[in-house]
C-alpha cells in the first residue's frame, strides 16, 4: 500500500488530499473519498485503505481546508452538553461548505488526478458519507462525462432549495446511482425519501435507494457506538460491486 498526502492549489487556497493506492505501477481506477461532517481522520483512512485494497487509487480531500488543515473532534461526544463547543465547530466547518465549493475542489482533484501516472484516466467512481452524501449527488450530475458511478451512504440535505441543490442537476448524471439509507435517520425521513425516488425516476437514472433495517445514521463509522456491522459489510458488498460494474477495464 503506498499512501501520501499532497496540497491541491485551489482557487480558495491549499487543499491538504490524502491519497491511497496499491503498490505498483498501476495504473489503478479512481475512487473519490468524500468524508463526513466529523472530518478527515485515521477511521476514514482506514475506509480508505480497504478500498485501495482491491486495486483502486483512492483520493480523499479535506473539504474544510478553507478553515482548517485537520479537525480533532468525538462524534460519539456530539451530544455531550460538556462538549458543546466542539459541537459548534463542527456545525460552524459543515455549514462553511456548498455543492458548488466542492463542485470546484473535485475539478482541482480531477486536475491532480490527470498528473499522477498511477491514476487511470477516464471514468471514475465516487463515495460520499453523511455531509458528503449531496456532494457526490451533486458532483455526478456537474461531471456527467467523468463519474461512472457514486454512492450516497446516509447522505444528507439531498433535497434542499438553495440554487445549488444536488438534485437540480439529475437530469445531466449518466453514471450509475446508489443511495444506501438507514432506516432510523432524521437527516433522510421516508418523505426525503420518497421525494429523491421521484427526481431520479423523472431524470431516468440507473439508481437504487436502499433501506438498511434497525441501522442509525452513521452505522458505517467502526469507531462510532452507532456502528451497525451487518449494515455496513452490506454496504461494502454494495460499493465494490458497483465499483466492479462500473469502473472495469
Amino acid at each position: 500500500m503506498r499512501e501520501t498526502v499532497v496540497d491541491l492549489q485551489t482557487k480558495d487556497g491549499l487543499m491538504n488530499t490524502f491519497v491511497f493506492h496499491p503498490d505498483g505501477p498501476g495504473p489503478f481506477p479512481v475512487v473519490i473519498f468524500y468524508m463526513d461532517s466529523v472530518g478527515v481522520r485515521e477511521e476514514l483512512c482506514d475506509m480508505c485503505r480497504r478500498i485501495a485494497t482491491v486495486g483502486y487509487y483512492v483520493i480523499m480531500p479535506n473539504l474544510y481546508y478553507r478553515l482548517a488543515r485537520s479537525v480533532d473532534l468525538d462524534a460519539d461526544r456530539l451530544h455531550d452538553p460538556a462538549y458543546a463547543e466542539s459541537l459548534a465547530w463542527m456545525w460552524k466547518l459543515n455549514r462553511s461548505l456548498s455543492n458548488t465549493m466542492v463542485e470546484q475542489d473535485t475539478q482541482a482533484v480531477f486536475g491532480y488526478l490527470d498528473t499522477d501516472k498511477a491514476a487511470r484516466k477516464g471514468k471514475l467512481g465516487v463515495v460520499g458519507y453523511c455531509m458528503s452524501g449531496r456532494f457526490v449527488f451533486r458532483v455526478a450530475g456537474a461531471f456527467p462525462d467523468r463519474v461512472a458511478s457514486s454512492a450516497s451512504v446516509y447522505g444528507a440535505r439531498l433535497i434542499t432549495d438553495a440554487p445549488d441543490s444536488a438534485h437540480l442537476l439529475a437530469d445531466k448524471i449518466k453514471g450509475e446511482m446508489y443511495f444506501a439509507c438507514a432506516e432510523h435517520d432524521s437527516y433522510a425521513p421516508p418523505e426525503t425519501l420518497r421525494e429523491l425516488q421521484g427526481v431520479l425516476d423523472k431524470a431516468k437514472i440507473n439508481s437504487r435507494i436502499e433501506i438498511y433495517p434497525e441501522a442509525e445514521h452513521g452505522f458505517a463509522f467502526p469507531k462510532r457506538r452507532l456502528f451497525h456491522k451487518t449494515s455496513t459489510e452490506r454496504h461494502w458488498e454494495r460499493l465494490f460491486d458497483m465499483f466492479r460494474r462500473t469502473l472495469a477495464a
